[in-house]
């Protein structure tokens, strides 16, 4: 791991993230006027929503006001997670059959905190592990837009599957076993990316770096791209989450895809860079995703 005080860039990710969450204050400021049940209720309401919309504005306003130029530009980015991961936690109280964007059931997390969650934990790691490397595609939320899309049409099978067949979305066990994938997958890609530390980067390589060492051991051992087997099973959890049936299927198809052709571009890499030592690691350990096998090595 890359030395042990944190870049300006991730502390101010971290306040900033704080600040966002701190939305979770609106309810506690408001039972001071109301019971706490009415309060929620009324949270998820139109009333809610522009007490929401109100605070955000004036949090963003401060920070417009304390960062500036590209501070200005993580500060706004983790604010917005933070905002997002506060608003699940809000839902999940309220008394809305909606709480599958929000949270299941204490203390099982949901949509809206995991998907926010993993965003911000991508540029705080990235903080620590590659300071380097980090910049604001760290925080993944512009990846690329097929990712963009994928996620708008998740949201758009489960509001027109909540409308049209409302039961479909009230499988509680189908909501836990997306929090299990969801959990594990993030839990395998953040170890991987502490693991490999400053060797961890979010864009293929090309060239090798003096730093640049072949990392074959903890959570390397078992898969030769734990990063992407964690990312796979996380982005197909999400929506196992929200039992969306044709994204499941999508997610599946298009995630597996899309790890076939990275993981093949990146062992070109690996292979120029490290050689017969990583044929050898190669042999011994698979790709830890369903029927990739890699680059082909005569």
């Amino acid at each position: 791991m890359a030395g042990s005080k944190l870049v300006l860039e991730g502390e101010i990710s971290i306040k900033s993230f704080i600040l966002g969450l701190s939305v979770l204050i609106i309810p506690v400021v408001r039972t001071s006027f109301g019971h706490v049940d009415w309060v929620f209720d009324r949270l998820t309401g139109t009333p809610g929503k522009i007490v929401i919309a109100v605070y955000i504005a004036v949090v963003n306003g401060l920070l417009l006001i304390v960062y500036k130029g590209p501070l200005y530009k993580v500060a706004v980015r983790a604010c917005f997670l933070g905002v997002t991961f506060g608003c699940g936690l809000l839902l999940s109280l309220s008394r809305t059959t909606w709480t599958h964007f929000g949270w299941y059931d204490t203390p099982c997390s949901e949509y809206m905190c995991s998907l926010s969650f993993f965003h911000y934990s991508e540029y705080l790691v990235t903080a620590f592990i590659n300071p380097r490397s980090l910049s604001l595609d760290s925080f993944l939320l512009n990846h690329s837009i097929e990712y963009t899309l994928a996620a708008v049409s998740s949201w758009v099978e489960f509001t027109v599957e909540k409308m049209v067949v409302p039961e479909l979305k009230q499988l509680s066990y189908f909501s836990l076993l997306g929090l299990v994938m969801v959990l594990c997958g993030e839990c395998l890609r953040k170890a991987a990316m502490l693991t490999a530390g400053s060797n961890f980067n979010h864009i293929v390589q090309n060239e090798k770096a003096q730093s640049h060492v072949l990392v074959t051991g903890g959570v390397y051992s078992l898969f030769r791209h734990p990063s992407y087997v964690g990312w796979f099973y996380w982005s197909i959890g999400t929506q196992v989450m929200l039992f969306n049936p044709v994204c499941i299927l999508g997610y599946s198809l298009a995630s597996w895809r899309f790890f076939r052709e990275r993981i093949e571009e990146e062992e070109l890499s690996l292979i120029h860079f490290f050689g017969e030592d990583y044929v050898e690691y190669k042999k011994k350990v698979s790709t830890g995703l369903p029927f990739i096998s890699g680059i082909r090595v005569n």
